[in-house]
């Protein structure tokens, strides 16, 4: 790595010049406060930030706008001297970097609040004053009260959840998924493999992933909690304490794998693959819509617009009684008409073009407590139903009504077109007789 001119500004000095810029009646913020407006620094510019004397000078700037926060685990090349260039440590001459939590015990004292300010692949140079405490200061032979000088490549950082907020769950995302949140009604299919602390694999999924309803739960208590922080695609590590995992019962052996033993910390390699978004449409879990495929655009369908679509319907036990659209011309039905049942009304205002979706309806916005008749089917009351629906297309109720009038007026042009015409000639030349006639 090349190496910079060093920084000889004294931490005592840095002090003194942000002690005079503190008595600028101008500013209010604490001595060496960064300022959330400042710009970003610029190569070879030079900052301090917090209030404890850290300056910070950019070398090499990163990639991205992210950055890493107290508690993730980041990966750090690094080189400490003295500011008279002596050098007394390097993970460069160890040809390992270092890897530690932020604001934890095995990093670099009085730096945290400078890397939490770094990009992925970043390059700065820190200057330390005495005062910061660092705990390897005697072993590195540095002197009690010099300034020391770091210079940091931030190489990655892991971000890494506390997700019960008591140390039960802990989270480290190893690559992040798209910007799809998990919610509790959702149906995810997930990829995990579960061990022991010891290495033994005592529980994981088909190759093709597990699917389950988030709500409803699978392998232990923490999965649909760990499930709900992550997004589709994300691929994380996740250490279980035995709380949220299979506690002080612990679970037999099944399916060719060994037992969990009572009290056993779990570590599980998790994926989730695919993620099926599932909305409560009425606000009373009675019309159930989960999306297949997700839709085009930001606007659904409003009340007293045509809507067209294509749709199966059928019973819980599988009985088709409806199929439109799949085998021939599609189906039309306006908005808030009561055209079609309360369900599939409700429903199909929420979707997007091009969306598909399955619904599950209730008696309550079906047919309710009434028997029903659909081609050679009959659907008993207080029937669920399941719906298979595609939103084709959808009209603005403008255009439909401007649609509307430009048909009837070119049906009254064209009536107005077929009427006799009279000769205005005859029918004088015929007054005229009757009156001689007269």
């Amino acid at each position: 790595m090349a190496h910079s001119s060093r920084l000889t500004l004294s931490a005592s000095a840095a002090r003194a010049a942000a002690t005079v810029a503190d008595d600028d009646d101008d500013l209010d913020e604490e001595p060496g406060e960064e300022i959330e407006s400042a710009p970003p620094l610029r190569v070879g510019e030079e900052r301090e930030i917090g209030g404890a004397g850290l300056r910070k000078k950019l070398l090499r700037p990163g990639r991205g706008w992210e950055t890493p926060v107290l508690g993730d685990e980041v990966t750090v090349h690094y080189e400490g001297r003295l500011l008279d260039g002596r050098k007394f440590e390097s993970t460069l001459d160890r040809g390992e970097p270092l890897t530690f939590e932020l604001g934890g015990e095995q990093g670099i004292t009085g730096l945290d609040q400078g890397i939490i300010t770094m990009k992925k692949g970043e390059l700065a140079l820190f200057t330390l004053p005495y005062s910061s405490g660092y705990r390897h200061a005697a072993a590195q032979g540095v002197p009690p009260d010099a300034d020391m000088q770091f210079e940091v490549e931030l190489l990655s950082w892991l971000t890494v959840m506390d997700i019960c907020k008591d140390g039960g769950i802990v989270k480290k995302v190893l690559s992040g998924g798209d910007d799809g949140q998990t919610g509790d009604l959702d149906e995810a299919t997930v990829k995990y493999q579960v061990r022991l602390l010891d290495g033994t694999i005592v529980a994981e999924t088909p190759e093709g992933g597990f699917e389950f309803c988030v709500n409803q739960g699978h392998l232990c208590p923490a999965l649909p909690k760990i499930v709900k922080t992550m997004k589709r695609g994300e691929k994380a590590v996740v250490t279980i304490q035995p709380q949220y995992a299979f506690g002080e019962a612990g679970r037999e052996a099944i399916n060719g794998l060994p037992a969990i033993p009572s009290n056993a910390v779990l570590n599980i390699e998790l994926e989730l693959v695919s993620l099926k978004p599932v909305v409560d449409v009425t606000g009373d879990m009675k019309v159930l819509k989960k999306i297949l495929r997700a839709g085009e655009g930001v606007r659904t369908p409003n009340s007293g617009e045509t809507v067209c679509v294509r749709y199966a319907a059928m019973l819980k036990d599988g009985t088709t009684f409806e199929n439109v659209g799949f085998d021939g011309a599609s189906f039309q039905f306006i908005i808030d008409e009561e055209q079609v049942i309360a369900g599939l009304d409700r429903a199909v205002s929420t979707m997007l073009k091009g969306e598909l979706s399955e619904l599950t309806i209730e008696p309550e916005y079906g047919f309710g407590n009434d028997e029903a008749k659909r081609d050679v089917t009959i659907i008993p009351s207080s029937s669920t139903l399941i719906y298979v629906v595609e939103l084709l297309d959808f009209t603005k109720r403008c255009e439909r009504e401007v649609a509307e009038k430009e048909v009837k007026g070119d049906r009254e042009m064209q009536a107005e077109m077929e009427m006799p015409v009279v000769d205005a000639t005859c029918a004088g030349d015929r007054e005229m007789a009757d009156s001689m006639g007269t």
